[in-house]
């Protein structure tokens, strides 16, 4: 019974990072400033926060020096996954680019097993494959002449990103603390987009200083510090299988806040989506009980 209620305990968590991480397509939008810029602030902004976090519940700094440049490669990867998939959101809209985004189940499931030297399961390649047909449902059009088309390919571009980036963290998360190895990233992505604070136009950042610090806090340092956290209690296919429900709760708040109106492909799609979610739910609950043990 308490590894059932463990097991749900680390599926809630694990939605609710889902969650607060879908909040960066509506501010992702909305947040009128370079790209770059954007995701320099982010990680500034979050960096401070998880700093101040770790320095109040006295966590341990320490990295091993064989870590640090995995987890500073995989900073850039994650610096270089958000920056092409906010300029996906610029180019279409929150549904286009969270669903290109949402490939990446299906790239972890070929990439996962090729890169930690494990046997390629079936299961996920077939659940990757209905989540690639409820994405092909969604995207309203594939006309290589609108720029859609090139937020559907920076949507792609980011998700491969984003598996490489999950992969390089899965033999990193278990010995060192979520909110430090997340730490880490943003130090690297901040030093590395240093430059943008003058080779960009950020005049308007009060404008946006409040939207940034929602993205900072709620997207970043809450939200992926959750979901690195997740990576822990799941395998990474199965995390990224489970958090596919970011599109249907991105494309939800878009509506609510933005207006941007699904049409009955992107209810068809989602559904799709979700049933994979839940599948998977079920499964890895049946075959790994003992495994989401607190």
């Amino acid at each position: 019974m308490l590894n059932k209620q463990s097991y749900i305990k680390n599926l809630l968590e694990l939605n609710l990072a889902v969650l607060f991480i879908s909040t960066s397509g509506v501010l992702g939008r909305y947040i009128d400033l370079p790209v770059p810029f954007i995701i320099f602030a982010r990680a500034l902004l979050a960096g401070f926060l998880l700093f101040s976090y770790a320095k109040y519940k006295g966590l341990n700094f320490t990295i091993d020096s064989k870590d640090k440049i995995s987890l500073l490669i995989g900073g850039a990867f994650l610096g270089a996954h958000w920056i092409t998939y906010f300029y996906a959101l610029k180019l279409s809209n929150v549904a286009i680019a969270l669903i290109s985004l949402y490939t990446f189940p299906v790239i972890t499931a070929i990439l996962e097993p090729i890169m930690l030297k494990q046997k390629i399961q079936k299961v996920h390649l077939m659940l990757g494959l209905v989540v690639l047909i409820g994405i092909y449902f969604i995207v309203p059009d594939f006309n290589l002449e609108n720029r859609y088309f090139y937020g559907i390919c920076l949507g792609l571009l980011s998700a491969v990103l984003y598996s490489l980036r999950n992969i390089m963290l899965k033999s990193k998360v278990n010995k060192y603390n979520q909110s430090i190895v997340m730490l880490y990233q943003l130090s690297a992505i901040t030093v590395l987009l240093l430059p943008t604070t003058i080779l960009f136009d950020n005049t308007q950042l009060i404008d946006y200083l409040p939207s940034l610090f929602l993205l900072a806090l709620l997207t970043t340092a809450i939200g992926h510090t959750l979901f690195v956290s997740s990576i822990k209690k799941f395998s990474i296919t199965s995390a990224s299988l489970i958090s596919s429900l970011q599109p249907i709760y991105g494309i939800i708040l878009a509506f609510l806040i933005l207006d941007e109106k699904p049409q009955i492909n992107t209810i068809l799609g989602g559904g799709l989506i979700i049933s994979c979610v839940i599948f998977e739910s079920i499964r890895v609950s049946q075959l790994n009980p003992t495994k989401h043990t607190n």
